[in-house]
């Protein structure tokens, strides 16, 4: 039988073939294959386990090939599949009817199985190759069999190896692979929990925000139209609390994205023990001292950054000028391309990273500029400069900039406003209306509409193309601004239900962009 496993190398990944030779000879585990320190010392936890867990090690020369040679295999995840593999070439267990398995697991010493990151993205690796036998960790089965195919059997201790691999052989024999099997360990069924709720701790209802009309409607249009979004204002006028409203005017994840978000977390491991799919759109909120590259990925190992693990989901930068220039400018490629394509030191991998982003920031230096309690002691040119540390062209790929001030005393003592499961209901429908329209197209919102056929989807009347032109030639946007205004325009008539812009749509849509190009800063509200 070939035991394989699972190298990981971005969103897709490789499966490694572990090849064991026994031979006669002084004793000892030689591990080939570019290996790195940690699967090096998985020679001496194999080992152990195995004859703690009631085997016997063999007294010979022992080699492990893990192939394709040329790959770089990191991680302890390869200790099962090479305790399997000694284990059946020394005919200690033995298995029928299966031709591969793929295996993923950590040994402890005393044989017990532990939970490795990465099995979800492993066992898609496997389908793809029409790997129908999977054993991982008894507290990752729940994730491996979250796809719905194959016999995945749940391991708890090296020990129980000979029954779990019993199963898989009956298994073969019923040719059962309509339906996914999943063994504990013990006999059983691992516990079945429902698919994890990725909502945010901190996730606030839209209700909680009183007063700020604009803002307010801002949030239904980005979450309508996936569009990017930035919020300026003094502090403690609500930034945050609306950015961490946002995720809950989102639709849950349909099957699709459910599944692409859950394999980048999983290779993040950050999926909870119990969990299966992640249903809700992901909110990140990194700090402003995160790195480039854990922003984007490609630090240590081939692990996924903030704009992957935002995927499908929200980016929110909280005080986004004071984060690096270097940070901020490497989102431009993700915001266009939707991915990320990273090479290090001769290695290349990707991960998907399509996510709304949302910007907060002080309208100035001081926060002042906007308050009317509060002198703004700011001149131009130190406003300019605070607004450069943005940088002209991410600021050029955010088609929303919303301006907030302190609420009144009175306006804050008024009852809660409309919550988000209403907001949500017209966002759905929105979505709904879009995703019918670019039905086959390879894009499904607005905000993705490609720049060559904005003009299949937005056409506009004698008195919108009049206000559209004007506007544009006033405001000085650049071609990419101007492309930006009509797609929220097009959300704009979707949530109203209308298949064709109207004048107001136009106007609606560049109120929203007019801020933050031509030392517009809210000088004058």
């Amino acid at each position: 039988m070939e035991i394989l496993a699972y190298a990981e190398a971005g969103f897709a990944g490789r499966l490694v073939s572990v090849e064991v030779d026994i031979r006669r000879g002084i004793p000892s585990v030689d591990i080939v294959g570019l290996p790195d320190g940690a699967v090096r010392e998985s020679r001496d936890r194999v080992r152990v386990a195995i004859r703690r867990s009631g085997f016997d090690f063999p007294t010979d020369r022992i080699l492990v090939n893990l192939s394709p040679a040329g790959l770089r295999k990191e991680g302890a995840a390869y200790d099962l599949p090479i305790a399997v593999g000694i284990l059946l070439a020394s005919g200690q267990v033995h298995i029928a009817e299966v031709d591969s398995m793929l295996c993923a697991g950590e040994l402890l010493l005393d044989g017990s199985v532990r939970a490795v990151s990465g099995v979800l993205p492993a066992v898609a690796a496997g389908r793809k190759q029409n790997i129908r036998h999977f054993l991982v960790p008894e507290v990752n089965s729940r994730e491996a069999a979250a796809l719905g195919f194959g016999h995945v059997s749940g391991l708890s201790h090296l020990r129980n190896l000979q029954e779990l691999f019993d199963a898989a052989s009956a298994d073969t024999r019923r040719n059962r692979y309509g339906t996914v099997r999943t063994d504990n360990g013990r006999g059983g069924r691992p516990d079945s929990s429902g698919p994890i709720d990725e909502r945010s701790g901190i996730e606030l209802d839209l209700c909680e925000i009183r007063g700020q009309g604009v803002l307010r409607r801002a949030l239904e249009v980005a979450a309508a139209g996936g569009h990017h979004i930035l919020i300026f204002g003094p502090p403690g006028s609500g930034k945050t609390m609306a950015a961490r409203a946002l995720p809950g005017l989102l639709p849950e994840l349909d099957a699709e994205s459910a599944l692409d978000v859950t394999r980048i977390w999983s290779q993040a491991g950050r999926i909870p023990v119990k969990g299966s799919l992640i249903r809700r759109p992901p909110f990140r909120e990194p700090h402003h001292s995160a790195s480039a590259e854990g922003l984007i990925g490609g630090g240590h190992g081939t692990g996924p950054g903030e704009v992957s693990l935002a995927h499908r989901g929200v980016l929110f930068l909280d005080e986004s000028p004071e984060f690096g220039a270097r940070v901020l400018q490497s989102l431009r490629e993700p915001l266009e391309a939707r991915r990320v394509d990273l090479v290090r030191a001769g290695r290349n991998w990707w991960y998907p990273a399509d996510f709304q982003l949302v910007l907060a920031m002080n309208p100035c230096p001081c926060g002042n500029l906007g308050r009317e309690d509060a002198p703004c002691l700011c001149t131009d040119p130190e406003i300019y400069r605070h607004w450069r540390k943005l940088g002209g062209a991410l600021l050029d790929r955010i088609d929303i900039r919303v301006p907030v001030k302190p609420l009144e005393p009175e306006e804050l003592m008024k009852g809660p406003g409309e919550g988000s499961a209403a907001v949500a209901g017209r966002v759905m429908e929105a979505r709904q209306r879009q995703r019918n329209r670019y039905l086959g197209q390879g894009w499904s919102l607005n905000a993705g509409i490609p720049p060559g056929r904005i003009s299949d989807h937005v056409r506009l009347d004698d008195q919108s193309g009049i206000a559209f032109t004007e506007a544009i030639r006033q405001l000085g946007l650049s071609s990419r601004a101007a492309h930006g205004v009509l797609r929220v325009a097009r959300t704009l008539a979707d949530l109203g239900g209308r298949s064709r812009l109207v004048h107001d749509d136009i106007l609606e849509a560049v109120q929203h962009r007019r801020y933050g190009d031509r030392d517009l800063h809210w000088t004058k509200l």
